[in-house]
């Protein structure tokens, strides 16, 4: 039987190893079920995980445990994004060392070090948190057959011209000194100056207020609004640069807002995204200003080999000099950033890999509608990201760790040489064609650049299929996604873009959504801000793994919460109760012979019908994703109804069975049996270790499933509703009851004289085969059973 005290510290590590040993999670393809597959986030290795990691990951766990205890077979797989810049900016943080300043190889190999040192500290996290993955199906995205995947999602992309190469101004981070995609981008706001200054037309000055500056040696044009009466005269006249002296167009545009500012606008090659626009629309022409390390061309006068803030002060103080700074006003700014290391973006011309996904938005937006989204508000998200899209995906990154393109360089002719499937997975800087270009050369250039991250973990799920393999397993699409709400417009959405482009189809049939945990409120805890208090591993050492397990599925999927380690508390004060009541019911149930009494008294059927009730709503919120709503129900049922309430009342009869009778006590353990049991069930997806305990004290040598987690909830009938309004009664009674004794400083064992209980008959003839418990659970000496309305009186 059980131990008076349960030690999670023994019990977690021993139960983790029985799974193990035993195959338990292990996916079977010749499994009779259901194949159910998750497509699960791999986490980013760019440092430690966190509470947020807990909290989102469990929630998606609890799914794959709750559609194996429904019969389904569980396809759990469990991957590490492990190349990209994340990785790499950790790397560096790590070694103190700088990509830049190594050997392409050297700086390689020593990501590959870091990363599995982190990966193996992952997946020792999950594993302790008694995660039911099958971790043969482990996967990384620097794999061998990761980059075989993904190469093989370019090259098929390329043949299909959804791949293709530009010379074009791309988003630029002068920080990471890469270009990256408009979904890596996060807005910022802060304080800037607008700074007026005049640009001369006929003689005479145009006023013009400018954020930025430096930039005035690559203005190629003046905007103004066509429908503002301030300007007409100056539309298609010329206008002289401040300090630089170059005239440029002064030109009219829908797109200027006439009350900012002065009204007129400065187009710089290039200052932000309008600028770009205007120079595509109106066919300008491109003045360099920006190298792509952030630093001012040498060449420039005033500004030249300064980085651009330092070259901002320095053209604000010459032209304040030459009296040329008319007017200065501060100003709240928002300006758009890297999110991955939170530096300003630029916008400069460099020759990229693009997937063409402007040309095919309507059929991205369809797609949302043949996926079901939990939470349902969660697709409005999608659908205005993909609305508002602007730009093809930038792909190709001037980085070093990750995939590399497939792709060589004719250097005589410059065609672009794809490699073959057969090569793959190749790295050209190291592998040259086996065949010379149609032009004869044999001599090629490779790509130097890699594939960004999210072109790779965008095909997880021709990852998990092994796509084009051999040994391609038949999974798509997937039952379900899992994954936070800040990457729909990145991992979601790229997702979508290459399994339409590749298979035809969505990626999954369900979404699911989860919130973030927050510091403390609208700050979210994060890797980068180093806001969580306790590491998770500390908090599993303190509070057990089951209690973090628990408090993750604390609210409603998608919507954010805070953490406090007074919520572990909570959850350890559950497992404590949940540990000494079925203590109390295993001492009772240790002559139960396993078989059903041939006649069940009404309360006894009561709690068994309120379980079935509660397995019905539990399923229902578990098959909508709804974790926190799934536990709310459970809980409600252990503790008001079977401990609170169900236990009080047959407590004499099962200890007292001279009293009661024999079958009556049969009776109360066959209902205590199964109770418990299908609470051990409904309780097993949260947490695992303490249930699993419990069932292999006892019911396993019933039941002879060898794991609890490898049993099903029981398919819910339509309970009697009869049963479950009269246990809704008997509670009203022994509250009715409680309350009288408590008003009156009455220990709740103190006899009553008389109860009086009033009720209709359908209620009167189950009250009667409930009399000797109810005189037992309230202390009354008699019992008047009367018919009429409901109603429990007491009299004085």
């Amino acid at each position: 039987m059980l131990d008076k005290r349960y030690n999670f510290k023994e019990s977690e590590a021993h139960w983790q190893s029985f799974w193990k040993e035993h195959g338990i999670y292990r996916f079977d393809e010749n499994h009779p079920g259901e194949i159910y597959s998750i497509d699960t986030p791999p986490p980013t290795v760019s440092g430690s995980l966190h509470i947020g990691h807990i909290f989102s990951y469990t929630q998606a766990e609890m799914i794959a445990r709750f559609q194996r205890m429904q019969g389904k077979n569980v396809f759990y797989p469990f991957g590490f994004d492990d190349n990209g810049l994340p990785s790499e900016r950790l790397v560096e943080r790590d070694a103190g060392v700088s990509a830049h300043s190594m050997k392409r190889s050297a700086f390689i190999s020593l990501c590959m070090d870091t990363t599995r040192k982190y990966e193996e500290a992952f997946k020792a996290l999950w594993q302790s948190l008694g995660f039911s993955v099958d971790w043969s199906l482990q996967y990384e995205t620097i794999s061998p057959l990761s980059q075989r995947i993904s190469q093989k999602s370019f090259l098929d992309l390329a043949r299909k011209g959804k791949a293709y190469q530009k010379e074009t101004p791309v988003l630029w981070c002068t920080q990471c000194r890469t270009s990256i995609a408009q979904a890596e981008l996060d807005a910022r706001e802060g304080e800037s100056t607008f700074n007026t200054l005049p640009f001369e037309v006929d003689g005479g000055e145009l006023l013009i207020a400018t954020t930025r500056p430096e930039l005035l040696y690559g203005v190629v044009a003046i905007f103004v609004h066509p429908e503002d009466s301030r300007f007409q005269a100056y539309i298609g006249k010329k206008a002289r640069v401040p300090l630089y002296g170059h005239e440029v167009p002064i030109l009219a545009d829908a797109h200027v807002s006439m009350e900012k500012g002065t009204g007129a606008v400065m187009c710089a090659t290039f200052g932000d995204s309008t600028d770009l626009d205007w120079y595509h629309k109106h066919s300008l022409p491109y003045r360099r200003v920006l190298e792509d390390d952030g630093i001012l061309c040498a060449s420039i006068p005033h500004v030249g080999g300064l980085p651009v803030k330092a070259a901002r002060e320095r053209i604000l103080m010459v032209l304040k000099e030459q009296g040329l700074l008319r007017h200065q006003e501060t100003i709240l700014h928002t300006v758009s950033v890297h999110e991955r290391c939170g530096h300003e973006i630029e916008i400069l011309p460099s020759r990229q890999w693009f997937i063409d996904i402007l040309s095919e938005k309507d059929r991205f937006l369809k797609a949302a509608d043949e996926i079901n989204w939990y939470p349902a508000h969660m697709k409005q998200r999608y659908l205005v990201w993909v609305e508002n899209l602007k730009w093809d995906w930038c792909i190709s990154r001037q980085r070093y760790f990750g995939v590399p393109f497939p792709v060589w360089y004719c250097k005589a002719c410059g065609t672009v040489h794809l490699a073959s499937d057969e090569e793959l997975p190749v790295n050209p800087l190291e592998t040259m064609p086996k065949t010379a270009c149609g032009c004869g050369c044999q001599e090629f250039i490779p790509e130097s650049a890699v594939l960004d991250t999210w072109a790779t973990s965008s095909v997880t799920p021709l990852i998990n299929a092994h796509w084009g393999e051999p040994d391609q397993k038949h999974i798509l699409p997937m039952s379900m996604r899992t994954q936070a709400h800040e990457i729909i417009r990145t991992w979601a959405f790229y997702t979508i873009v290459k399994s339409l482009y590749h298979t035809g189809q969505i990626p999954w049939k369900d979404i699911m959504v989860c919130g973030f945990v927050m510091a403390k409120k609208g700050e979210k805890i994060s890797k980068s801000k180093g806001n969580a208090s306790l590491s998770p591993e500390a908090l599993i050492e303190t509070y057990s793994a089951d209690a973090l397990r628990y408090w993750a599925a604390n609210s409603r999927l998608g919507t954010d919460t805070l953490f406090s380690e007074d919520e572990l508390k909570i959850s350890g004060r559950f497992l404590t109760k949940l540990w000494n009541a079925s203590r109390f019911c295993l001492m009772h149930l240790e002559d139960f012979d396993g078989h059903k009494p041939e006649k069940l008294l009404p309360i006894d059927q009561w709690i068994m019908e309120r379980s079935r009730e509660t397995v019905s709503k539990a399923a229902a919120a578990l098959s909508d994703y709804e974790v926190g709503s799934a536990r709310q129900d459970i809980d409600s049922f252990f503790w008001n109804d079977f401990c609170d309430h169900y236990l009080e009342i047959v407590k004499d009869r099962l200890y007292k069975p001279e009293i009661h009778g024999t079958e009556e006590r049969r009776s109360a353990q066959f209902a205590l049996y199964q109770t418990l049991l299908t609470l051990l069930k409904l309780y097993a997806p949260f947490v695992p270790h303490i249930t699993e305990a419990i069932y292999q004290a006892y019911f396993r040598a019933f039941e002879g499933t060898v794991s609890l987690h490898l049993t099903q909830w029981e398919e819910a009938p339509k309970y009697a509703h009869t049963l479950i309004n009269f246990g809704d009664r008997i509670m009203s009674i022994m509250s009715e009851v409680r309350r009288y004794k408590s008003e009156r400083s009455l220990s709740l064992k103190t006899e009553l004289p008389e109860l009086l209980i009033q009720a209709e008959d359908w209620c009167l003839s189950l009250l009667r085969k409930t009399q000797k418990d109810i005189k037992a659970a309230t202390g009354a000496l008699t019992l008047t059973l009367k018919p009429g309305a409901f109603s429990v009186h007491i009299p004085e």
